[in-house]
């Protein structure tokens, strides 16, 4: 008897337990349970029909979810349908336009309005001002900072293992799997290596072991998610700065960094983009403006022989210039009339 839709979800997701990130079987199980198992889930799955998916589809863009969104609904379900002869699922994504996507909201802070946040978290709220440093020098993801260790960092030679993420309370690896190094700047590792003597010390007086979590709750665990964004939210409220999620600072590392003339590999790699293409075609808005630098002069040879003509020439010297070539130019055309050509001309 062929199983329903919902009996060989929950199979598979056995089985994805095992193989794949959490974060992605997590991504799964969210699209299974809240769109496709209350509309197909009752089906058998051979039963399934490419119509049927279209469907699905079509229920989604009607209930006014972003076309990324439903693009992911659709993968899920041709993800988990893969072992089927015909996979009804495949491809479903040509039925949504691109043009439905809106752009991504890049709103990063500018260099005084970081400072600015920086400096109000350091007064008033001092227990997140390591971690607000950290995340606008270091343009980690939110769930990279709240995985990290102390035992990620090199203080000699000042760099971060980037290594873990932290994401729903599940530890995996970073996104794309990309462990990286990521430098820190004097200022961050100075407060970073202050903040582990308080905090050991604290931990210390209580009489508890010290975590190895850089960031962690007055518990000892990792951070919470939600309580990051609240705090970051009182930060920006008492700094008298417009709301906008932690990811921004991300944004706002690489715009402040590209501004400063870094090379777009160099940050390409701090952020653990697969390639500076992506890194390009997300940030080239904050890319130097180079039209008034004439950075073509910097191809000449610094010991050119060509004299150019200074613009304090004298009129005096102009018309010197010109006298010498009435001598040679006509004044019926570019060459001086010859003979030759007055024979040629008269004949025609």
């Amino acid at each position: 008897m062929t199983p329903t839709l919902r009996a060989y979800a929950d199979k598979w997701l056995e089985t994805a337990d095992v193989t794949l990130k959490a974060s992605t079987v997590a991504f799964y199980r969210e699209n299974l349970r809240r769109r496709i198992l209350p509309a197909l889930g009752s089906r058998a799955v051979g039963s399934l029909r490419r119509a049927d998916c279209r469907d699905l589809v079509t229920q989604c863009r009607a209930k006014d979810l972003k076309a990324s969104t439903v693009r992911g609904i659709a993968r899920t379900l041709s993800t988990i349908l893969t072992l089927l002869p015909a996979n009804p699922a495949l491809r479903l994504g040509r039925y949504l336009r691109s043009a439905d996507d809106p752009e991504p909201i890049i709103d990063p802070f500018t260099k005084d309005e970081a400072a600015h946040i920086v400096a109000v978290a350091r007064e008033r709220l001092p227990e997140w001002h390591p971690w607000l440093l950290c995340a606008l020098r270091t343009g980690m993801r939110a769930g990279e900072l709240l995985a990290l260790q102390w035992g990620d960092f090199n203080w000699r030679r000042q760099f971060v293992q980037v290594q873990r993420n932290l994401v729903r309370g599940v530890l995996t690896t970073p996104k794309n799997h990309q462990r990286r190094r990521v430098d820190l700047s004097h200022q961050l590792a100075a407060t970073l290596r202050l903040w582990r003597r308080r905090q050991r010390a604290a931990w210390f007086a209580a009489g508890r072991p010290f975590p190895d979590w850089v960031f962690t709750s007055v518990t000892g665990t990792a951070l919470d998610e939600s309580n990051v964004r609240k705090a970051f939210n009182r930060i920006l409220d008492a700094a008298g700065v417009h709301r906008r999620g932690p990811h921004q600072m991300r944004h706002t590392f690489a715009s402040l960094l590209l501004q400063e003339g870094a090379p777009i590999t160099y940050v390409s790699q701090q952020l653990g983009h697969r390639g500076s293409a992506i890194t390009l075609r997300v940030y080239a808005h904050w890319l130097p403006d180079a039209s008034n630098d004439r950075l073509v002069n910097r191809l000449d040879d610094g010991a050119s022989h060509v004299t150019q003509v200074s613009p304090a020439t004298s009129d005096e010297e102009v018309q010197r210039a010109l006298s010498g070539l009435k001598s040679v130019v006509s004044r019926v055309g570019i060459e001086p009339t010859t003979r030759r050509l007055r024979v040629c001309c008269s004949a025609n």
